[in-house]
């Protein structure tokens, strides 16, 4: 019968007797029990079993507690141990705490107390199981596998920023707004040695410059009015791990110029300090910005720029990736569906057509607040052309307008309005809302031009 608990304990001593108790005391608590009498058998058990906690006694006929203790750790760091000693040997119990184990019990004491110490013991292996998932979840959530395309564009620029993540290479990513330079930002640190320390991501358009300053290299108490106590800088915070400096052509050139200051040297000042501080972080910036002609005119430091321009990757807008318009309108349409709760399960061919024709100036952002806006509108379970906003039915439908050498004003109306009602499948109030005019105005001039 499978444990309740599913919690698999190793139980190592040679004395059989008080194994063979603290095996019953935790078996009756529902925990899968392994017994060991000597080091020997332990290593079997810990590579046959999944054992999540063992219980270890100090003297044993092969090994010595305290160093099996560091071995197992060092092999199986998930483990947890509780070494088991004598009176006489409670500073081998503290030893082997120093060596990993999660703490000690003195053979002899009220046997009350080896319940509570392992339930610690299980509730930190939890934690830790807990920890392991959620690290895995935001792994994969901002890996490159989680990047959405497969056009030839955007298989180029992961193709790139894959290559680069290995190293501490500073990156530049280029775009317009929304096409997911943070997105790629995040999985090249995901993917860097580096993924297992912070990444901090900052805006440098959203601060002013002495805001911007005290957030990034951070400051002593009373530095300035308001100051008081040290504050610990976003470089500071990303010491072993990644910042990544979006919108960093918006920068100030005083900032700048300490910008560069910290990647040639890992050191900054803070604001009203007068030690320097060390750091250890790699810098990924992004701009929607030329900022090669910025610094030709002088508004952005050349020396800044070739240092932050190790490695450029161009991230295609979403007009030069449209075969990929559907996967995305897919996928944020599985998302906001099932945040809303609303079984909408597919978007008409209609529509479809209409997303891959539209522009999108804004991008990748632009698609996703188009989607989530859809499906809230919608009562069905697909999304339709009449979910869609005015400005892209307006576009297409201005796309698909064909000029005639017909000047007068009348007749081209009425030929706008026929191309709108044949648009809209005859829905007249859906025509009157794309042509930004009243029901009333619309059936007037239906009947004004003998429109059918």
């Amino acid at each position: 019968m499978q444990a309740m608990n599913e919690i698999h304990i190793l139980i190592i001593d040679d004395e059989t007797k008080l194994r063979g108790l603290l095996a019953r005391i935790l078996g009756l608590e529902g925990y899968l029990i392994h017994e060991a009498a000597d080091a020997k058998k332990a290593w079997k058990i810990l590579e046959n079993e999944p054992i999540q906690l063992v219980l270890c006694d100090v003297k044993l006929p092969d090994a010595h507690g305290v160093s099996l203790t560091a071995q197992i750790k060092a092999k199986y760091p998930f483990i947890e141990i509780i070494v088991l000693t004598a009176y006489g040997t409670i500073a081998d119990g503290v030893q082997a705490m120093k060596n990993g184990a999660f703490d000690y019990l003195t053979k002899g004491d009220d046997n009350d107390k080896i319940l509570p110490l392992t339930e610690r013991a299980i509730e930190k292996i939890k934690l830790q199981k807990r920890i392991k998932e959620l690290e895995g979840k935001l792994a994969k959530k901002y890996s490159f596998e989680a990047i959405i395309g497969k056009s030839p564009a955007i298989r180029e620029a992961i193709k790139l920023a894959q290559k680069v993540a290995q190293t501490d290479t500073s990156v530049l990513l280029l775009g317009e707004t929304g096409t997911g330079k943070e997105v790629f930002a995040q999985a090249i640190h995901q993917a860097s040695p580096r993924h297992s320390h912070s990444f901090v991501a900052v805006n440098c358009s959203a601060f002013g410059k002495d805001i911007l300053e005290s957030e990034l290299f951070g400051y002593k108490a009373g530095a300035f009015t308001g100051a008081i106590k040290d504050k610990k800088g976003l470089l500071e915070e990303a010491h072993q791990g990644t910042i990544f400096l979006d919108e960093i052509g918006e920068m100030n050139l005083d900032l700048q110029a300490k910008l560069l200051r910290v990647l040639e040297t890992q050191t900054f000042i803070k604001v009203g300090d007068t030690k320097p501080t060390h750091i250890n972080i790699r810098i990924i910036s992004a701009t929607n910005r030329d900022l090669a002609q910025e610094a030709e005119i002088g508004h952005f430091r050349a020396d800044l720029y070739y240092r932050l321009a190790v490695f450029q990757i161009k991230l295609p807008a979403l007009r030069e990736r449209r075969e990929d318009i559907e996967l995305m309108a897919q996928h944020f349409l599985q998302v906001f569906s099932a945040k809303m709760g609303k079984p909408v399960l597919d978007i008409q061919a209609n529509a479809l057509k209409h997303l891959r024709e539209y522009v999108w100036k804004g991008n990748i952002r632009e698609l996703k607040n188009v989607i989530e806006r859809a499906v809230i509108l919608t009562d069905k379970p697909e999304i339709s052309e009449a979910e869609l906003p005015m400005e892209i039915l307006a576009y297409v439908l201005s796309n698909h307008y064909e000029w005639n050498d017909n000047f007068d004003l009348a007749q081209m109306e009425k030929q706008h309005i026929q191309k709108v009602l044949q648009f809209t499948k005859g829905n007249k109030t859906e025509t009157a809302r794309l042509l930004n005019i009243g029901l009333t105005t619309l059936y007037r001039k239906l009947q004004e031009y003998e429109i059918v």
